[in-house]
């Protein structure tokens, strides 16, 4: 045994030798709230918190426009006449079988020489156009027309969706495309987005969708593209004296420190209940929160509230850490005094 004493000293001179570790201003339970509040109001909130602030959507992209026909647009069309039935059921036939598509900017229907140019009308003009046509030989006909199938004036989805594209009608919102979309309920609603010529448009799908905020509800324009986020897009890390170190996923852009802590299995024996840290932005530049047990405890869920990108440790007790320091000294000590013996026999 006095072997292991003999290896004591050198063991504490090793462990001193360790690099310096790096120094980081450590925040309390107060800043922890106050940040958690701005992250309760959303998105925007969140992405300002993490350097990347976004302007504002412009008020126009609440505004209803009028659909114009375009080019390869299909249209369904049909045809009334009290008299005339023959031209009803030839208009009517084509209409709901293979439609009538816009070919350079016109249509050909029956009953009227020469082709009909609809491009650029809306559904309304259009109607209006092709009855005066045929009022120039036949008195009270009347129009129906409906779009059958569109090219171009449609929105593309990708992601996690079951429907890969939606036409529109210029008074579509996105709500109503995303209810059509067959988004999943566990969708990544913060990661996901809207592209629109180009360009990479800021929406809180979750103010949307859950709490109905209808300044997020643009109206769809043709070639928009909406890509709907996996549930892994968005994370935090629970690490340390937990049950089971875990990735939880935060698919609404928030969730409570109560609750990743219960999602990796709670804090065993050994943690520190003291010291819980929460680090979050960049590892060159963290800001870091030390909170106790009793914060978690007593404050609501509002009030301690992480972002993706998060990570929360646990450290262990002043106890747990001097265990094991000796579970993993005593083993070596053990294996250089055999040695030593081992030795003496020999000789």
């Amino acid at each position: 045994m006095k072997v292991h004493f003999l290896l004591l000293p050198l063991v504490f001179l090793l462990v001193g030798c360790s690099p310096a570790k790096y120094h980081y201003d450590i925040e309390g339970a107060q800043e922890f709230v106050l940040d958690s509040h701005q992250i309760s109001r959303g998105k925007f909130s969140i992405l300002e918190l993490e350097g990347r602030p976004a302007a504002p959507l412009p008020c126009s992209y609440l505004d209803e426009y009028e659909d114009q026909i375009d080019e390869d647009d299909v249209l369904k069309i049909a045809l009334f006449h009290p008299t005339r039935r023959d031209l009803a059921e030839a208009v009517g036939s084509i209409g709901n079988t293979i439609g009538y598509r816009v070919i350079n900017g016109a249509i050909t229907l029956p009953g009227i020489e020469g082709s009909i140019c609809l491009a650029g009308l809306t559904l309304q003009e259009a109607k209006y156009a092709i009855e005066s046509l045929y009022a120039q030989e036949i008195a009270n006909i009347e129009i129906f027309l409906e779009y059958a199938e569109r090219l171009h004036s449609k929105v593309e989805l990708t992601g996690a969706v079951s429907v890969p594209e939606i036409p529109i009608n210029g008074r579509m919102r996105l709500y109503e495309v995303l209810s059509l979309a067959g988004v999943p309920p566990d969708a990544n609603l913060f990661k996901s987005y809207l592209v629109r010529d180009g360009e990479l448009l800021h929406i809180d799908f979750t103010k949307l969708i859950r709490e109905g905020d209808m300044s997020q509800n643009l109206v769809m324009r043709p070639q928009d593209k909406i890509f709907i986020a996996d549930p892994m897009a968005a994370t935090i890390m629970v690490l340390g004296e937990v049950g089971l170190a875990q990735i939880v996923p935060v698919p609404e852009g928030s969730i409570s420190l109560r609750e990743a802590i219960a999602a990796a299995g709670g804090i065993p024996f050994t943690g520190d209940k003291r010291c819980i840290l929460v680090i979050r932005g960049n590892i060159l530049q963290p800001k870091i929160y030390r909170l106790s047990w009793n914060h978690i405890t007593y404050l609501p869920n509002e009030s301690l509230l992480l972002m993706p990108g998060d990570t929360v440790y646990i450290s262990e007790k002043p106890i747990t850490k001097w265990n094991r320091f000796i579970e993993q000294l005593f083993p070596s000590s053990l294996l250089i005094d055999l040695g030593i013996r081992t030795k003496g026999i020999f000789h």
